[in-house]
Order: C-alpha cells, then structure tokens, then sequence
C-alpha cells in the first residue's frame, strides 16, 4: 500500500474519472482505496502500479447505494404483492375502524369505476383496503426506485460512459424503440394480470357505471386476443430488452447494468412470480373482477391455459392461431408507441448523458 493515492484523471481501475466533478464527499469514497491521502490531478490515466491497485473494478459507494435501492425496488414490489390478500384485508379493518367506508366519497365523473366498486371510493371494507393498499404500493415504488435514480445520477457524474459505435447505437435504440411499442400497444390490448383498465362503449343506461358512453368492463382482457396471445405479460415483459438495450446506451457502466439491468431482471422475476401465484390460487393477482365475472376462477385459469409466459410459445405450441395473433395485433398502437417510444429514448439518453 502506498501513501498517497493519485488518480490522475482519469481511469482508476477499469472507470474513467471525471476530476472536475470530484467533490470532497466523492475524494472520501476513493481514498478509501488506499491507506493514505488522495491526490486528484489531471492530463492523463492514473498510473495503476504508483497507485498501488490491483483490483480490476472499483465499486464507487453511489454504485452500493444503487444496488440496495433496485433490489429494495424489485424485491419489495414482489413481496408486497405476495401478500396482497392479507394486506388488503389489513388496510380494509383500518380503514372501516377509521370510519372511512360508507362516507359516499366518489370517483371523478369523468372516471368510471371497476367492476367492484363502481363509483364509490370506499364502498365497503374490501373495496376500501384495495385502494390504500394501491396508495402504499405506488409510494414504495416512487420512494425506492426514486432512491435508486438519485444514486444512479450520483454515481455517473464520476464516471465517463463507453462509446459504442453509431451502427450499435441505431440497433439498440431500435430495441428500446419496439420494447417502447410493445409496452404502449398493451394499453389498448391488456392482460388480466395487469391493472390497466378496459372501457367500452355504449348508451347512457347506468351513471353509476358509465360517463356518457364510455363504461368500464374489464371482464374483455378474459379472452386472450392480439398481443395476449403472443404473451401474457404484454406490459410488463418489453421491460427486458428495453432494459438491455438502454444499459448500453446510456454508458455501459456499472451504474447502467445496476439500474437497467436490474429493472430487467425485475420484470422477469415479477411475472414468474405472478404466474406462480396464479398456479397456486394465491388470491387475486392483477384486475379485481366482480363475483359474476369469474366464477371460481375458471374463466381466468382458461386464459392461463391458453396463453404463454415466454412470447409465441403458445403459438409455436399449437395453443394459439398466428393468423389469429396477425388478424389481432394492434398495429396501429403499436406503431404509435414504437414512434413515441424513439422521442422517449432519444430525450432519456439526452438528459442522462
């Protein structure tokens, strides 16, 4: 070990340094490379063997940081949503002991509301307990992948990101562009195992259900159509290569594989663990239907059945028709995503980097 550690601009042990942007915090965190004083100069890379470094990575203390905060993210979503029976059934004795339910609070006229609820907030316990449970679930989410991001900017400011060649850079934004599409066109084609609604239309008959001629039905994601028969994680899934790909191009830094990576590895985990809980009847997983929707769960085990984890296995395996999935497909959402998802990306890359 030497006295004095000196990164002289910039490349310490395989990261590319950015001096000016050291701050005293950040000379705390590097000196504890060494066993003595840190030294910061500029001109030209660090001279490994005066440094007295034989490690071939440094971990910066933001890259730490990022690491607890993702898998704080992806873990805590998963198990949250593990016990999400017991949860809501915890958040509804709160909130009736509270004297929240039966207050006549209502949605927005201009939102109609699900098949349980209708309009009403809090019309019952159960109902009640599913909303707070929503409210806890999103803060975790902005407080843990917030943290995340904060730590990932904290860790690029120190760390010059690696040039890939501009025909690399035109593949992978074309992946992250389609994953972009996949994700959007899902909106318009939804699973039954996401929350994302479905609306109808049709004449004025019932205000408590409907906005003019728009109602809420979301018993149609049931049947597998368009994108859910190609997979049945639509939303979700296109996370994957968008995370890949986007690691890449925002650097290809540890700090990218840690937050793009893991978001990737989040999305894979959290769809295996949401068929698993389907397998096994744990409770409700995604939409809530209403009693007369789905009868013993039956309707939704048919969906399992007929649908696919991994995309176009149940076509390639017979249970789905691929004229069907063409005839379905919605292109035109797709298209519009793919285009939106390009803008997203290249304004993403833009204030990332």
């Amino acid at each position: 070990c030497v006295s004095a550690l000196c990164v002289r601009p910039s490349i310490v042990a395989g990261i590319e340094l950015r001096p000016n942007k050291i701050s005293t915090t950040k000379k705390r965190v590097l000196r504890n490379l060494s066993c003595g004083n840190l030294c910061v100069e500029s001109g030209r890379k660090a001279d490994l063997t005066r440094c007295g470094l034989t490690s071939s990575l440094v971990i910066l203390h933001e890259d730490l940081s990022l690491a607890f905060w993702i898998t704080s993210f992806a873990s805590s979503h998963i198990g949250m949503s593990s016990v999400r029976d017991s949860l809501i059934t915890s958040c509804g004795r709160w909130a009736n002991s509270s004297n929240l339910v039966g207050r006549g609070l209502k949605l927005p006229a201009y939102w109609p509301g699900d098949d349980v609820g209708k309009s009403d907030v809090f019309p019952d316990s159960i109902t009640a307990g599913r909303q707070i449970y929503r409210f806890g679930y999103t803060a975790v989410s902005f407080t843990t992948l917030g943290s995340a991001f904060a730590s990932y900017l904290s860790s690029t400011a120190l760390t010059v990101p690696v040039e890939i060649s501009t025909r690399d850079n035109f593949l992978l934004s074309g992946v992250a562009a389609v994953s972009f599409g996949a994700a959007i066109a899902s909106l318009f084609n939804p699973s039954p195992l996401s929350l994302v609604p479905v609306f109808v239309a049709e004449p004025e008959n019932d205000m408590a259900t409907t906005t003019g001629v728009i109602r809420r039905d979301d018993s149609i994601k049931l049947r597998a159509r368009g994108l859910t028969k190609i997979t049945r994680h639509p939303l979700i899934l296109p996370v994957l290569p968008w995370g890949c790909a986007t690691s890449y191009l925002a650097g290809g830094r540890l700090s990218e594989f840690l937050l793009f990576g893991g978001l990737a590895t989040y999305a894979v985990a959290g769809c295996a663990a949401q068929d698993l809980r389907v397998k096994k009847k744990e409770g409700s997983v995604g939409t809530v239907f209403s009693p007369d929707s789905v009868q013993n769960d039956e309707v939704l085990d048919d969906f399992f059945r007929s649908t696919s984890f991994v995309p176009f296995v149940a076509a390639l395996d017979g249970r789905q028709s691929v004229k069907e999935i063409i005839l379905e497909f919605p292109l035109l959402g797709f298209c519009f995503g793919t285009f939106i998802g390009w803008f997203i990306e290249k304004y993403l890359l833009q204030y990332l980097l």
